[in-house]
């Protein structure tokens, strides 16, 4: 099993939120398992998402597809998501 963190900034998060809902045919044709999606307390814009994966291959796979990354421009991302894979 793997577990992908991504600690994202968005423009607006009602707006991230619609696209992330969107997007669950992309997630589940990705091989994602479990997903779920968390709000700074602090700071509503800055987002936390954790997916979980069979394998880190799937992982890595699913974070590098080019409808992920077009999905998270759509859902106005600001700057560089930092993003982590565990096993």
């Amino acid at each position: 099993m793997a577990l992908v963190t991504i600690l994202h900034r968005f423009a607006d998060y009602d707006t991230f939120r619609n696209v992330y809902d969107s997007a669950d045919g992309l997630r589940q044709a990705g091989g994602v398992t479990d997903h779920s999606v968390h709000r700074m307390a602090d700071d509503p814009n800055n987002v936390l998402v954790l997916h979980s994966f069979d394998s880190i291959d799937a992982a890595r796979a699913y974070m590098n597809n080019p409808k992920l990354k077009d999905a998270m421009q759509q859902a106005g991302i600001q700057g560089e998501p930092r993003i982590e894979f565990f096993e």
